[in-house]
């Protein structure tokens, strides 16, 4: 019997996504970082954004794991976050009142919705070290 493919688009993937974004100065220098698990793969995401604020940066983390996420075919997605202004917001228990973030709101909504399911957990910043360091590996870029 063979084993099933791990981006097979016919098979029900399950994927874990930690991210983080940050920035060096609120507005300033700022990037995200995306750690995923997947049947056994580890995926490493991150960019640099240039100027943008926190906000935006965990945002543009969360529209890169489920970019990724719709690419691949995965069909349930739990997402990590330190942010829990982004995980509530998500999960529609904050209203997103800046207007820059509603249409990345938006979009990560749009995105969600062609995944299925996909759940946010709001964790503690020690428990999302990798995704940390992949966003100041990627706010280094821009100093």
């Amino acid at each position: 019997m063979s084993k099933p493919q791990l981006f097979n688009p016919r098979t029900v993937v399950h994927a874990v996504a930690n991210i983080d974004g940050g920035s060096r100065g609120n507005p300033g220098p700022a990037g995200y970082g995306v750690r995923i698990e997947c049947n056994g793969t580890i995926v490493e995401l991150k960019e640099a954004l240039g100027i943008a604020t926190n906000n935006i940066a965990e945002y543009r983390g969360l529209l890169s794991a489920l970019q990724w996420s719709v690419e691949k075919g995965i069909r349930s997605l739990h997402i990590r976050s330190d942010s829990e202004l982004l995980v509530k917001q998500m999960q529609g228990k904050y209203r997103v009142r800046n207007a820059k973030l509603q249409g990345l709101h938006g979009e990560a909504t749009v995105l969600a919705k062609r995944i299925g399911q996909v759940e946010y957990e709001h964790i503690p910043r020690e428990s999302n070290k990798e995704a940390d360091r992949l966003a100041n590996k990627a706010m280094d870029e821009i100093s």
